[in-house]
């Protein structure tokens, strides 16, 4: 395969690894499993990669892919399921994931599919941390070792979004419509320029923008959802798939508590764009823990089966914090049971 290098028990290639965790992984070392690596994930080391790499190549026959562009985790992980692999391992952020969950459900769900495991090496890693994966890369490892070795996992449902003649494509955690997405947008023209992209640069962006990039007097987004009435003058809308939406560092960004892997979306949405509402709204989001935020410029959808969001004009759009252009309609829908995860 190209791109893929096989790993079996190179113990002299990487430097001291985590001790095993039990006796035996006799098991284990029939599994096959294909570890997708971002070489450029934000919060691990060159070092740190290669630690975790030892470990899993202990207990595992590991065949190392290393992204090398942007949609090459979705081809990798592809190519995994297709060939039959056990396991797939992703080290990455949430974009290497979303990649990875895209590619493995390219054809759809299936209880024949690689079970997923994600070691958490990005900024915010919200679809690890949700899952109860901890922050750090080293002891997120540690956990996927340990569930790989009792064989625990668990089923969560998924996200899709759907344009106007283009796939569906997967998210596992949020997707954004108007001023949530062209912020991720200008943080990734940043990025481009070089550098990291840690919270304080989101929330710069986002205040920049917000009062000097996007458009606040003329609300674009109408919801729209089966059996109900259409929502309109919309500027913006969040739409989750579990809680929290998102993490500003270890803060967690609560807008829609009440979203759960086990059900279907969840939906916040704001009428207003005045700076002492969204302001009041932004302060609940950082606080809230059970209950969605309230306010009468908020719109909460809960454990929806499908909604669309549709606008007069093309509106700028994100999943999983990546962005993916602009469109004047989008729908989403849950998939539940979508995939199954190593926890």
């Amino acid at each position: 395969m190209h791109g893929v290098q096989t790993l079996r028990h190179n113990q002299q290639a990487y430097p001291r690894a985590p001790a095993p965790l039990s006796p035996s992984t006799d098991t284990l070392n029939a599994v096959r499993a294909m570890l997708i690596a971002n070489p450029k994930a934000t919060s691990t080391t060159r070092r740190a990669r290669d630690i975790m790499l030892r470990a899993f190549t202990g207990d595992l026959t590991v065949d190392l892919a290393e992204t090398a562009h942007r949609g090459h985790a979705m081809e990798l992980a592809r190519k995994a399921a297709h060939e039959g692999y056990d396991r797939v391992v992703v080290l990455g952020g949430d974009g290497t994931v979303n990649e990875a969950v895209n590619g493995l459900l390219a054809d759809g769900p299936s209880p024949d599919l690689p079970v997923l495991a994600v070691v958490p090496c990005g900024s915010a890693n919200v679809f690890a941390r949700a899952l109860g994966l901890p922050g750090d890369p080293l002891g997120a490892t540690r956990q996927v070792l340990q569930g790989l070795r009792a064989g625990r996992h668990r089923t969560v449902g998924l996200g899709t979004a759907s344009l106007p003649d283009a796939p569906e494509r997967y998210f596992t955690f949020n997707a954004g419509v108007g001023l949530d997405a062209e912020v991720v947008r200008e943080v990734e023209r940043q990025r481009r320029k070089g550098g990291r992209a840690p919270a304080s640069l989101y929330v710069r962006t986002a205040i920049r923008h917000f009062f000097a990039g996007t458009d606040r007097r003329r609300p674009a987004l109408t919801l729209e959802q089966a059996g109900r009435p259409p929502k309109a003058g919309l500027f913006l809308a969040f739409v989750s798939n579990t809680s929290p939406w998102t993490f500003l560092g270890p803060l967690p960004v609560n807008p829609s508590p009440r979203a759960n892997f086990n059900k279907g979306l969840d939906v916040f949405a704001m009428r207003s764009l005045e700076a002492a509402p969204a302001l009041a709204t932004v302060a609940q989001m950082m606080v809230a823990r059970t209950r969605p935020v309230q306010g009468r410029h908020v719109v909460n959808v809960h454990d929806a089966a499908e909604v669309t969001l549709r606008a007069p004009r093309p509106v700028a759009y994100q999943l999983d914090g990546d962005y993916l252009g602009e469109t004047p309609v989008i729908t989403f829908r849950a998939v539940p049971k979508a995939i199954r995860v190593v926890i």
